[in-house]
């Protein structure tokens, strides 16, 4: 990662999202960049990489590390998956404890919060889904989480309609230290496009299958070539473990696979701004979870310490 020489007084930090999964971490460091970033859905486990989003302002950068949900793994991405979130857990200068505040405290938030505890971080808590509670006061919900170990603050906000945000964001620059530009001013994600591609991809095989399918799948990319001024053709590979998995990804004449390519083209299209040739293919690469080399090879690694 290069470093950039900032401006005298310029701050800058990492920040890492933890949490279990499906309490709103993507849609959360999506509502703090003001727009869309990293892929969303509504089943657990959708982040599977560890990805920083910079947010870009005068004077300051934050990078904000978005993690997999720290769960309980049944299988080698999984714990590949756990290891990332321990790994941006450790490496951060704070860490945003995310909880849903329409539940009271989850098993698996203790079980982060005991993960939280072994890296030594300093913690905020970020009580999400304040949509689910209207009318509810913050110390009301921070105290259904007062179990968990320690935490600095305490935020009630939700991503999905942006009330606390801001109050958030300003509470998060007001601590960055003197620093370096980790990052180029203009970039937002630390991936390249084929990465966004792929992902994009993925978010719409969550939202449209159902059961094991999403959390079966990986997507490749395999070629990006411009076509003219104005076309990029595009070709991906979504692999799943079993040929049942690939008949229903497939669809009853291709009618799944075409709508999982026509919502992905459309928002590949507005990322890379050109129109867009999506060719897909699906091909089966039997308990690809649970194999060391096909995880490296679809994109998945040990989860390293660098961030």
């Amino acid at each position: 990662m290069a470093v950039e020489t900032a401006p005298e007084r310029f701050r800058s930090g990492f920040v890492g999202i933890i949490g279990r999964p499906n309490v709103g971490k993507s849609t959360l460091i999506n509502a703090m960049m003001g727009h869309k970033v990293v892929i969303t859905s509504d089943k657990p486990q959708t982040t599977r990489n560890k990805v920083a989003a910079i947010l870009n302002r005068p004077g300051l950068q934050v990078v904000f590390i978005d993690t997999p949900g720290i769960h309980k793994p049944k299988h080698l991405l999984g714990q590949r998956m756990n290891d990332q979130a321990r790994s941006a857990a450790r490496d951060v200068d704070l860490v945003l404890f995310v909880v849903d505040a329409s539940m009271a405290s989850h098993k698996g938030d203790a079980f982060v919060s005991e993960e939280l505890t072994k890296a030594g971080s300093d913690v905020w808590l970020v009580m999400n889904k304040s949509d689910l509670v209207e009318g509810a006061e913050e110390a009301e919900v921070a105290a259904r989480f007062a179990d968990l170990a320690g935490f600095g603050k305490h935020f009630l906000i939700s991503a999905k309609t942006g009330s606390g945000i801001d109050e958030l964001l300003g509470q998060v620059a007001s601590i960055m230290q003197e620093g370096p530009r980790f990052y180029p001013e203009g970039m937002e994600l630390d991936h390249p496009e084929e990465f966004i591609v792929a992902e994009l991809i993925r978010e719409k095989i969550f939202r449209l299958t159902r059961e094991e399918i999403p959390h079966s799948t990986a997507v490749i990319v395999e070629s990006m070539q411009n076509r003219g001024a104005d076309m990029i053709d595009i070709s991906a590979v979504i692999y799943v473990e079993r040929e049942s998995q690939k008949g229903i990804v497939i669809g009853a004449k291709g009618s799944m696979l075409k709508e999982v390519g026509t919502q992905a083209r459309l928002d590949i299209e507005s990322l890379l701004g050109n129109r867009v040739n999506l060719q897909l293919w699906v091909k089966v690469r039997d308990k690809w979870r649970q194999d060391p080399a096909q995880l490296i090879k679809l994109g998945y690694d040990d989860g390293g310490e660098e961030v």
